[in-house]
């Protein structure tokens, strides 16, 4: 069993590679692939490397368990601490996260500030970029930039951002573009540790979100050399996307304020309130961080939030479940607030809804209600294409789909590859998609969704977080019985009419016996291969492709694909489809890739990979908003044949 290393501090990591020799730089790559396997951990805590007889590099996480400063990593060999060993050891660690958070909340008049143990700048449990939408607001980060000035209210001057943060918004656009240009199999240590040493830059002048993308893209490197199975090459380019969209309009000078980002999440004075649990999921994220966040919902419909999210990763998400709610003294666990509720004297709330436990908070639990009444019940009465499409109009709800979530009552149709296939139960409904909110095995939500796929014709009445980057996909975080249908889940009386799919699991109970003509009825009505999927069928997974070649290969493999005929044959599927505007900018990246000018000695002209790095920003940003509305179209779409699913 491998040893569990210390998370380390990315401006601790980058100093390490940075006083490397460039002979020691060459070789710090291979250094560090073996490095893990050569980790043991001692009795005092900490964790010791042996490099051949001279030479052991011990790590000493400080009390949060970080390696935060250099002093915290050393070695024994002479030339320690500029040594190939320590900085190969730094570079085996996961990276730790650029702020760790406070264990007290700090109030000062009627402001609070963020004390949870997850990172202000995550967005909630899938920790997923919720940024990334914004960047398909225009057709290149300077459309964006100029959007966001035009957005903003003429009568409000916009600050201008310092000095010192144009300088680091352009450093880190300059390392973005060189990560880009060397991709995943040039992208090694070096590269990361020039990425990190500008995402630091970023953090101390003030550029909080710009960092974090940086980060994003670090991580995502790393698990691509090391070829995790969790990673997924879609999921780094939209995080190449984010950064260099971000760092670009930062740069220019015309950024909207809000896209500087904020290091700590500010609460304001929130009066009093009353709220009603609507269900409770896990949270883990791939630095460590583990707990649970329970969603509420006032009688007027606004949404808030309770998170309780620290390092302990897996073990803590699954027991943070029934932990004690920290909140001006409720005797409430998360598994009781879920289905019941708080009336809250002196809240402080967070602009994304997240409740606040400062000293002057007193909260009262309330009896829970059902989603068939209360609050809850709007939110299954408007048709899920309606919800997604308001989601989608308000550009600030679709950057955040963390803590959006919608309702609607659904019919089982069958599995279909990896998800399940449900129809929604009202006329001429479309054919959804459920994916597991987390698809970590040890939670229960991939196994709860397989037995469910086993009742075709059941009815359900589902509460999901929609996937924006899917056609017509859902991810449920709970799920409850229709009311009045016969052929829906049985639940006990103590869960309240629904299931928290992150924390129980359905057993043979839970549901009723087979109905034999209500599946053959529902699995006959529609085949999975008639699931319409504008995104499968549309021809931009060329453009798709072309990009995802960029970010594995780098600026060398995007240039092959401009030689030859292969353009033609690539890009005239979609001018015939009409999609002239990402046929021209796909063609446009390839040419860029491909022009490395020469003087008459061989020397490149201009090396810079601002122009590239602009070219494939272009594209990919085009690409997401061409995607965004075909998803959007999907929730909406009806197959050819289909019955009505109302009853």
């Amino acid at each position: 069993m491998s040893t569990e290393l210390p998370p380390v501090a990315p401006e601790v990591l980058a100093e390490a590679v940075e006083n490397l020799t460039a002979r020691l730089r060459k070789k710090l790559d291979d250094a560090t692939a073996g490095c893990a396997a050569a980790a043991a951990r001692e009795a005092d805590g900490s964790v010791t490397f042996r490099f051949g007889e001279d030479a052991l590099v011990t790590l000493r996480p400080g009390p949060a368990g970080t390696v935060a400063e250099a002093g915290q990593a050393t070695c024994t060999c002479l030339l320690a601490p500029r040594c190939l060993h320590r900085a190969a050891a730094l570079g085996a660690a996961p990276l730790a996260d650029a702020a760790p958070p406070e264990p007290e909340p700090a109030v000062t008049g009627g402001t609070e500030r963020t004390t949870a143990a997850e990172p202000a700048g995550s967005a909630g449990p899938a920790q997923a970029a919720s940024a990334e939408a914004s960047s398909a607001q225009a057709s290149s980060a300077q459309a964006a930039s100029a959007g966001s000035a035009d957005a903003a209210d003429p009568a409000e001057p916009v600050p201008a951002l310092t000095a010192a943060q144009l300088g680091a918004a352009a450093a880190l656009w300059h390392a973005a573009a060189e990560a880009l240009a060397a991709g995943v199999t040039a992208g090694g240590a070096v590269v990361q540790a020039e990425l990190l040493r500008a995402a630091h830059t970023a953090r101390l002048a003030g550029l909080p979100r710009a960092e974090a993308a940086a980060l994003r893209v670090v991580r995502g490197l790393r698990a691509a050399r090391e070829r995790r199975t969790a990673h997924r090459l879609g999921d780094l380019t939209g995080s190449f996307r984010e950064l260099l969209h971000t760092a670009g309009v930062l740069a220019s000078g015309t950024a909207d304020p809000a896209l500087t980002g904020t290091s700590r999440r500010a609460y304001a004075a929130g009066g009093s309130l009353q709220v009603h649990g609507l269900c409770r999921e896990p949270v883990l994220s791939a630095t460590g961080y583990g707990g649970v966040v329970t969603h509420l919902l006032a009688p007027d419909g606004a949404r808030y939030s309770i998170s309780d999210v620290r390092p302990g990763g897996l073990a803590r998400a699954r027991g943070a479940g029934r932990a004690s709610v920290a909140l001006g003294g409720a005797t409430l666990d998360h598994a009781g607030l879920a289905r019941g509720g708080l009336r809250i004297v002196g809240a402080t709330v967070s602009a994304e809804g997240r409740l606040g436990a400062g000293r002057g908070v007193k909260a009262t639990p309330l009896p829970g209600a059902p989603w068939t009444d209360g609050p809850a019940a709007p939110l299954f009465a408007r048709p899920a294409a309606e919800a997604v499409a308001a989601l989608l109009a308000d550009p600030a709800d679709a950057a955040d789909t963390e803590t959006t979530l919608i309702g609607c009552d659904v019919v089982v149709v069958g599995p279909a590859g990896d998800h399940l296939l449900v129809r929604e139960a009202r006329p001429h409904g479309p054919l959804l998609r459920l994916l597991p909110a987390h698809p970590h095995p040890e939670l229960p939500h991939t196994e709860n969704l397989r037995r469910i796929a086993s009742y075709p014709g059941l009815r359900l009445r589902v509460l999901g977080r929609p996937d924006l980057d899917r056609a017509a996909t859902l991810r449920p975080v709970a799920v409850g019985p229709v009311p009045g249908e016969p052929y829906t889940l049985r639940l006990p009386a103590e869960w309240l009419g629904r299931a928290d799919l992150g924390y129980e699991r359905l057993q043979g109970e839970h549901f009723p016996p087979p109905d034999t003509a209500a599946a053959e009825s529902e699995s006959g009505s529609v085949p999975a291969a008639d699931a319409p999927d504008p995104l499968a069928d549309s021809p931009l997974w060329r453009v798709r492709r072309l990009l995802e070649t960029g970010v594995a290969g780098g600026r060398r493999a995007v240039a092959e694909a401009a030689r030859g005929t292969a353009p033609l044959a690539a890009y005239g599927p979609l001018r015939r489809a009409g999609l002239t505007g990402a046929a021209d900018l796909a063609a446009a990246l390839a040419a860029e890739a491909d022009r490395r000018p020469r003087d008459a000695f061989g020397r490149l002209t201009d090396p810079s990979p601002d122009g590239y790095a602009w070219a494939w920003l272009a594209a990919a940003t085009h690409l997401a908003a061409a995607e965004r509305s075909l998803v959007a179209a999907s929730w909406t779409a009806t197959p050819s044949g289909a019955t009505s699913a109302a009853p």
